[in-house]
């Protein structure tokens, strides 16, 4: 895959998230993004947690999802995007996230016009595993 993707890609992603009222109750930010690859963060906020310091799965999932959703947009076919929608979500919590902020790193595995497979890893802040989710996720594009 290029390291670049449409210019306007980053921005409709990072305006998605600066405009979305759970995404921002969450505090979800774009760390990076290329053509069909994503990365997000979640700082640690003790309103996200279960028990104790331990990040709620939901939260997890959550990021997990708008990971997977920024990776398939940039990497859509089209001349504008119109949207997209998650089609299934799966995710394998592997460990508790512990009073750490997360990192979601997303990446496109096959794609077709409008569906894409997403694989994503999320780590805590020493880098060790706490998710691992497939994502499938329809695009909504203008393609010529």
């Amino acid at each position: 895959m290029s390291e670049h993707t449409r210019p306007d890609t980053a921005d409709l992603v990072r305006g998605w998230l600066e405009h979305s009222p759970f995404a921002i109750h969450l505090g979800i930010r774009l760390e990076s993004l290329r053509e069909g690859e994503a990365e997000l963060a979640l700082p640690y906020d003790e309103k996200l947690t279960t028990m104790g310091d331990v990040v709620h799965g939901g939260a997890i999932s959550s990021l997990t999802d708008a990971a997977a959703a920024a990776a398939a947009v940039s990497a859509a076919e089209g001349d504008s995007l119109a949207g997209g929608t998650t089609v299934d979500l799966s995710i394998s919590l592997l460990a508790a996230a512990r009073g750490s902020d997360l990192r979601a790193r997303a990446r496109v595995i096959r794609r077709g016009k409008a569906i894409s497979f997403v694989e994503v890893d999320v780590q805590d802040g020493d880098g060790s595993p706490v998710a691992k989710g497939l994502v499938t996720y329809r695009v909504f594009s203008n393609i010529s």
